[in-house]
């Protein structure tokens, strides 16, 4: 099930949006259109791991909370490393932000976001609960159980798994992801037998081609919740930062775009 809501320039600024989270929701799941980030993070990198000025990153943060509806001092970002970690929020982070790939909140004008460049942006909302909640979901977190640490979570804060709505953002597509058999090993380690299914023989021996999206949108639903997706690939739509495009081009660093949801104060 796709969940497209179509794609909105304000202020030039490019997002892509879904229908499913209703009035009461804002997010995005923002392209790299509209920033101020030059050379390879050209415009709107979000990365504050990337090595691009800080301060460009700053400033292209604030647009896109400004899209959002929300004060520029209201969004809370994770330091990711492909855990199974999520966090809860009241406030945005300090200067030591968590080491995590989730954080939910019950906190209305606060936005909580992650940034990616080809692994999955999720985006979560149970409307009658008013809790939201944004997951960094690569191959390790998505067979790791992030997904499932970021509804306990929301469950703690008073959501139902029969009201939360889940909606992937653009993410890296089977056709563009290609890998070793190595990591077709990891994810039925971690996942089970039941991953094969997403792994497809590649056109060089011994390579696979990774349905990462697919996965993901198999975790939500066995989870139990209504798990959509935007249908979007990041390395082949040109409008996305994408890690794997860069490498294949021999880049020295790329950008990352923030998805990111609140709930309006």
């Amino acid at each position: 099930m796709t969940a497209r809501g179509g794609s909105r320039v304000l202020n030039e600024i490019d997002v892509e949006t879904a229908e499913a989270f209703g009035p009461a929701i804002t997010h995005g799941f923002f392209t790299r259109g509209g920033g101020v980030s030059t050379d390879l993070y050209a415009s709107l990198n979000m990365g504050l791991g990337s090595n691009d000025e800080r301060e460009a990153v700053k400033e292209n943060r604030t647009r896109a909370l400004a899209y959002l509806g929300i004060a520029p001092d209201r969004l809370a970002t994770p330091w990711q490393i492909h855990s199974a970690t999520a966090v809860v929020v009241d406030a945005p982070f300090g200067a030591e932000r968590p080491k995590a790939d989730a954080v939910v909140t019950e906190t209305p004008g606060l936005a909580v976001g992650v940034v990616t460049a080809d692994c999955g942006p999720i985006l979560f909302a149970d409307l009658e609960a008013g809790v939201v909640a944004a997951a960094h979901a690569g191959w390790k977190g998505a067979t790791g159980g992030i997904i499932e640490a970021t509804l306990e979570a929301m469950i703690g804060l008073g959501a139902k798994l029969s009201c939360i709505t889940a909606v992937l953002g653009p993410t890296i597509s089977q056709a563009n992801y290609e890998v070793g058999a190595e990591r077709l090993d990891e994810a039925i380690e971690a996942a089970g037998p039941g991953a094969r299914r997403f792994f497809k023989d590649g056109v060089a021996a011994g390579k696979y081609q990774f349905d990462l999206p697919g996965l993901i949108i198999e975790r939500l639903r066995k989870a139990g919740v209504d798990g959509r997706s935007v249908d979007i690939c990041t390395y082949g739509d040109q409008r996305f930062f994408s890690f794997r495009r860069a490498t294949h081009r021999g880049d020295p660093d790329y950008g990352r775009q923030l998805s990111a949801i609140a709930v309006k104060g």
